[in-house]
């Protein structure tokens, strides 16, 4: 299908025995290999074979300083791991901190970010979705925690986010949603859906995607887009927005019985 970025997310990618195999045959096929990942499993071994690999792009989401009954995924918990990536990765690393839904601390998300830099790492700044993947709205407090992460930011990739500005202050975004075709996301059981805060559609078995799938789909409008908050879905469907018009009108989607995956309320 010609993909120019393949990312492996999880579960945890780290567990699967074959990761290694997988990234190199991403690479032979020409396209970039992205990985997501906690972070636990990483070592100064486990670094230098995904080195030799030859793993393009590394992302890891904290969610906090230290464990909390939310999340585990803590600074305290991984800040070795953050070291060894500074200073044996010859991939690029990114650490998302998140801010929005409630998070019990949200200066944490600028003291992430602040010493993601300090190792000379990337950061991006997520805002957390409702149940259903759609905007959420920030509290004074946590809108001025994200513009200032933004401003630590401006060198990398996370201006390609411009369309958070908007979600932050709880407005709609205005743009054509390619999922289906620019993007797609593949479940565990190998079957193509819009995105992961949307599964259900097309449902179709990446062996039998075709074309026709990805050209009804480039040219569906997507109901869910004006509130939707999934940065790569954005990111790549954004090189599209002056082009081509969506003929097809949105779909339904799928009701919460006949979803495959149920996105609860105030999950991650």
């Amino acid at each position: 299908m010609g993909a120019t970025l393949i990312t492996i997310s999880g579960g945890e990618p780290l567990l699967h025995p074959d990761l290694d195999e997988i990234i190199r045959e991403i690479r032979r096929t020409g396209a970039i290999a992205g990985l997501i990942t906690n972070g636990y499993l990483l070592n100064v071994e486990r670094i230098e074979r995904l080195n030799a690999a030859g793993l393009d792009h590394l992302q890891i989401s904290i969610d906090n300083l230290v464990p909390d009954e939310v999340s585990k995924k803590s600074l305290t918990k991984i800040e070795r791991k953050l070291q060894w990536l500074a200073e044996h990765a010859l991939f690029h690393v990114n650490i998302n901190s998140v801010v929005g839904g409630g998070t019990k601390n949200p200066e944490d998300a600028y003291v992430i970010a602040l010493r993601a830099h300090e190792l000379g790492l990337s950061s991006t700044v997520g805002i957390i979705h409702d149940g259903s993947g759609q905007l959420k709205a920030l509290s004074p407090e946590d809108r001025g925690v994200f513009h200032r992460i933004r401003a630590l930011s401006k060198r990398s990739y996370a201006r390609l986010n411009h369309f958070q500005e908007a979600i932050a202050e709880g407005r709609p975004n205005n743009w054509r949603c390619r999922a289906g075709a620019r993007y797609m996301y593949v479940c565990e059981d190998g079957l193509v859906h819009y995105c992961s805060q949307q599964r259900g559609y097309p449902g179709v078995p990446i062996g039998e995607y075709s074309q026709a799938d990805m050209r009804r789909e480039y040219n569906t409008e997507k109901g869910c887009a004006p509130n939707c908050t999934v940065s790569c879905v954005h990111q790549t469907s954004m090189m599209d927005f002056w082009r081509d018009p969506q003929p097809i009108a949105a779909l339904p989607l799928p009701k919460k019985e006949e979803a495959l995956v149920q996105i609860q309320a105030g999950g991650r």
